[in-house]
Parts: structure tokens; sequence; C-alpha cells
């Protein structure tokens, strides 16, 4: 075939955008370009896929093809009847296949136009009421988050959310336990002691929290529910007062079996000085925050204190029971009766035996009760054993 036959065949096949103008004159005079007598289908195919450009539903964004035909978007039940035919359209494509994909992230970009073409009144109300606080619906625009190489929409954001009106918008107050931010209904500047600063920094300052927070607080201020020896061992070393009260606590604990077993003390309820804070009976490891604030002002080392005195003089002094549970040091077997609270003395951790402590430490033999108690035991098993 020649070269301007071939040519010829070339251009009956294919459409000149630029001869438009040609052919709607041509048109006019009645005459019919070459081009359309040769391949009158393909104009038409060209019309329908411009025309089904022209209705695509305002996302410039999405590239990809229409799942069903074409959806014209022009109102919400339009809308709504795209939605359901991707649906089912959806429903008959292959599993996991390219086209059911696309066909998914068409039906989002639906329900996201069909999103914002929606009365705010249909789906919720402008206003809400929960434990007394109103609150009101705020809409933003949408937020679409695009692909930085084709543009494609990936996801987007319809913002709604609810403002508490009964507080100044711009008035956010910060709650000092929780961190949070609250409106001037939930949060009235109160001041509390925050826990977490006094046990990691010592600090007694009042601080702004709300008003959940602050009745949180309140109820567990006498709790005894703080393990300093967990949460920060190191305060013992930087507060005088906590060794001291921890001192007083563990003499107090060595003190009740001599309570609790004596008729006398029972009779007068030496323990009750201690109802208040009960866990001062029971172990010299728990604290509560008003513990804490006592020591700090000083009032609870006076309390204590005080207490601390009364029961060791029913034990040493004024109770001939309890004075005969006392103990005398087997190591110099000299001085007056020890008792295990007492400042210088020294406690056997295997027979709670108690000593001086310069010479329990200066003695570098084993205790001698333990060693006394270890004799008759072996000499126990050898009787059984010749019997």
């Amino acid at each position: 075939m020649e070269y301007d036959e071939r040519l010829a065949l070339f251009r009956q096949t294919r459409l000149n955008p630029f001869d438009r103008g040609e052919e709607e004159d041509g048109l006019q005079e009645g005459k019919m370009p070459p081009q359309q007598e040769a391949r009158p289908e393909l104009f038409s195919a060209s019309r329908t896929h411009s025309s089904d450009r022209t209705m695509d539903l305002g996302l410039a964004e999405d590239h990809f093809s229409r799942p069903m035909g074409s959806f014209v978007a022009s109102d919400i039940e339009q809308l709504k009847l795209a939605i359901e035919e991707c649906k089912k359209l959806i429903l008959e494509l292959p599993e996991h296949s390219e086209r059911q994909k696309d066909t998914v992230v068409k039906l989002i970009h639906l329900r996201l136009k069909l999103q914002e073409l929606k009365d705010p009144e249909e789906d919720e109300p402008n206003l809400r009421v929960l434990l007394e606080h109103r609150f009101s619906k705020e809409k933003s625009k949408s937020v679409k988050q695009t692909c930085d190489k084709c543009s494609t929409i990936i996801w987007g954001l319809i913002q709604t959310w609810y403002t508490c009106t009964g507080g100044v918008p711009s008035e956010a107050r910060q709650c000092d336990y929780t961190g949070q931010y609250y409106c001037s209904t939930c949060h009235w500047n109160d001041t509390t002691i925050v826990p977490a600063r006094v046990i990691h920094n010592w600090e007694f300052e009042p601080r702004k929290v709300c008003r959940s927070s602050l009745r949180y607080l309140a109820l567990m201020l006498p709790r005894p529910v703080l393990k300093l020896k967990e949460i920060n061992p190191l305060l013992f070393n930087f507060v005088e007062e906590l060794v001291e009260i921890r001192k007083l606590r563990q003499d107090i604990l060595l003190m009740k079996p001599y309570f609790i077993t004596c008729k006398e003390a029972m009779e007068a309820r030496l323990l009750l000085q201690l109802q208040d804070r009960q866990h001062f009976v029971e172990n010299d490891d728990m604290y509560s925050l008003q513990d804490l604030i006592d020591i700090s002002s000083g009032r609870l080392s006076c309390s204590l204190t005080e207490i601390h005195t009364t029961f060791a003089k029913h034990i040493k002094l004024d109770c001939e029971r309890c004075q005969a549970k006392g103990f005398v040091c087997e190591l110099c077997k000299e001085g007056d009766i020890l008792f295990p609270f007492d400042s210088h003395t020294s406690v056997c951790n295997e027979c709670s035996a108690v000593f001086h402590r310069d010479c329990y430490y200066d003695n570098s033999t084993t205790c001698p009760r333990c060693a006394r108690m270890t004799d008759r035991k072996q000499e126990e098993e050898s009787d059984v054993k010749d019997a």
C-alpha cells in the first residue's frame, strides 16, 4: 500500500480535536466530514465518554473508573441510590479483586459527599444534655487526605464535636491532678494538695483541680494507700521527719503484742488512741495523704511521740505482767530489763531475743539463745533415737 493511501486511512480512523470548528461549519452547510463517514460510532463513543466525565460527583481527585455507569450527585436522594448500588456491586464482584477495591473507594467518596450535603439536624441534635451539662454541636468543613503522587483521596473526615455551653470556650482550665482541661462549670478553680507532688517533690502547695478531682482527693485523703518504699524510697534520705515517724511506728508494732496479751491494757483500751490511724497498728510502710500533710506540719510527730510515751510507760512501769516479759542481755548479763522497742537495744532476727546494741555488735559469736535452742533440739533428737 502506498504512503498516501495509508495516510488517508489513518486520518479516517482518527479524530482531530482541532478540526471541531470545521466539522460544525460543515454540518451547517449540509456536508459530512470524511472522518465521520468513515467511523461514525467513534464520535458517538467519544461523546459518551466525555458525557461521563462531565457527570462526575465533584471529586476531581478521583481518577478511578465508575463502578456502575455514571452517578449524578445532584441531590441527596440520588447520592443515596448511588451508595446502595455501590453496596450491591461490592457484594457481586470477586472478593479482593482490584475492581472491588476501586468500588469500595468510590463508596467512601459517595458517603463523604452525602455527609457534606446532609442537614446536620437529620443525624444528631444540635443540643445534648449529659450529667446536667448542656453541650451544643459544632461542625467544620471536611478534612481530606490525598495521595502525594496522584492526588487521589485516601480518607476524609467530617469534624464534629460538642462544646459545653456552661463555660466560656476561650477559658480552658487545667486540672493539676488529671492534667486535662475543663470548662468553668466543671472547674471552679478549687485548690488542694496533689499527692504526686508530695511524694516526688515533698511539695504541699495547693494546686487548682476540677470538681471531680477535688471530691475524689477529699475522699482518699485519710485512706492509707501510699506505699512510699515502693513509689519513692529515696524520699526517706531527704526528709528526716519521715525517718522519725517510721521508727515510732515500728516501735508501736513491737508494743502491740504486749497489749493484746495484757488484761489491763485491753480494759484501758490503749490501742484505741490510734483509732484515727488504724493502719499504724497494722504496718509501718503505708501512709495516707493526711499522714504526709501532718508530718510536714509537725502535728503527727508530736501526737505520735505522746502516744509512744504512754505505751512505753504502761509496759515498763505501770504493768507488772508486761514488765515480766522483758529481756536480760545474755551477752553481758548486766543492766536493766530490756524491751525490743528501746532505742539502745538490738533484736535477734531468729529468736527475737533482745540485747544491748553494743554487746550484740561486738560479739562475734552466735546468739546465745539460738545456740541454746539448737543444743536442746539436738538432745531431744538423740533421746528419740536412743529410745
